[in-house]
């Protein structure tokens, strides 16, 4: 795709130094290992010698497919990091030195729809992960994140914002926990590219939400290298965030498309979606960067809860789940998130709820 305008970070994969030290003879959990990310992560840690990699997917079709393609000595262990007692099960037998954790709900409109869901998955699945790692004293946890929990405009960025938030809270000196936030991954299931390249196929229309939507963009091969990178020792436990270039305008990327097609395929604009935003961040105002950043990654100094705090929060979404309770739900979250502000589409489906109650 070379016709492409620049669509990743200034530094290539290959400019990313793999620590490679740090995965060696390591046994290293990856959850969400059938998806774009963790199946990248898997293949370059197969790279380095590991001791064994653990393949955690709640997809059985995902995870059929990594654990015929990996070479490296792994397991394929079928369960969602909802499930605390399976959790428990593998910990306790593999004892993993490092977690990788990729599984997340991550569309945006749908999880609008899917709220319970969303914080299930992404705010309560990642607490109880990093709650074990910490009982097992797993060396390292390193959370993929996402541009979208910064001032989060949709219950999905809100849930990896509270999953930033409380994961952080519960490192110990044994167990460092840092979290990395990246931008759109670029050609992963469900994004853009794919979306654009079958519609161009198809000749349909390609469908843009607004003309000056943009969002910062990285190759999978990119993502895996950089959260590897996180490894190092030198990074303390907190948020990293990627080098990165500038936001590019989703309309280029179409138009990019369509040229490399050689068709007529016109570009329609259907309008940002429910708790779609314009533009996305990956630092907010109240956000700065630490002095012991060191490129092609970079730690910030972000706001941080203590660990009862976290549990209390975690206890109270869980109630909020349990009971089908979106009115608590959204009162949780915006406490602790007060930039967060719920689409029209959530507040209608509290409207619905509090009026059959």
């Amino acid at each position: 795709m070379s016709s492409f305008p620049q669509l990743s970070a200034p530094f290539a994969p290959e400019f990313v130094p793999i620590p490679a030290h740090a995965i060696k003879e390591k046994r290293i959990l990856i959850t969400g290992a059938g998806g774009s990310i963790g199946s990248a992560l898997a293949h370059a840690i197969a790279a380095h010698n590991p001791a064994q990699i653990l393949l955690l997917d709640a997809s059985e079709q995902a995870l059929f497919h990594i654990d015929r393609e990996l070479a490296a000595p792994h397991t394929p262990i079928l369960a969602s990091v909802c499930d605390a007692p399976v959790l428990e099960e593998v910990f306790e037998h593999h004892r993993p030195h490092i977690v990788f954790h990729a599984a997340a709900f991550k569309h945006v409109p749908l999880m609008e729809l899917h709220p319970f869901a969303a914080i299930e998955n992404n705010a309560i699945g990642t607490f109880t992960l990093a709650q074990t790692a910490v009982h097992y004293r797993t060396d390292q946890l390193i959370l993929v994140s996402t541009d979208k929990a910064v001032d989060p405009a949709s219950i999905m960025g809100a849930s990896k914002r509270i999953a930033e938030l409380t994961a952080l809270s519960l490192q110990t000196p044994t167990t460092k926990i840092k979290a990395v936030r990246l931008g759109n991954v670029l050609g992963s299931q469900g994004s853009v590219v794919p979306l654009f390249l079958q519609q161009i196929a198809q000749g349909r229309p390609v469908t843009v939400t607004h003309p000056d939507a943009t969002r910062y963009f990285i190759s999978v091969d990119h993502a895996a290298a950089l959260l590897l990178f996180a490894l190092c020792e030198e990074f303390p436990g907190a948020v990293l965030i990627p080098e990165m270039s500038s936001p590019i305008r989703i309309e280029d990327i179409a138009q990019a498309l369509i040229r490399q097609s050689g068709t007529a395929s016109a570009i329609v604009y259907t309008g940002l979606r429910p708790g779609e935003k314009l533009h996305e961040q990956l630092l907010s105002s109240n956000e700065s960067f630490l002095s012991e950043a060191k490129a092609p990654l970079h730690a910030i100094r972000s706001d941080t809860i203590p660990p009862h705090r976290a549990a209390e929060i975690i206890e109270q979404l869980q109630a909020a789940v349990q009971g089908r309770d979106l009115s608590r739900l959204i009162g949780v979250v915006t406490q602790l998130i007060p930039a967060y502000k719920p689409s029209e589409t959530l507040l209608a489906q509290q409207a619905v709820a509090e009026f059959r109650a």
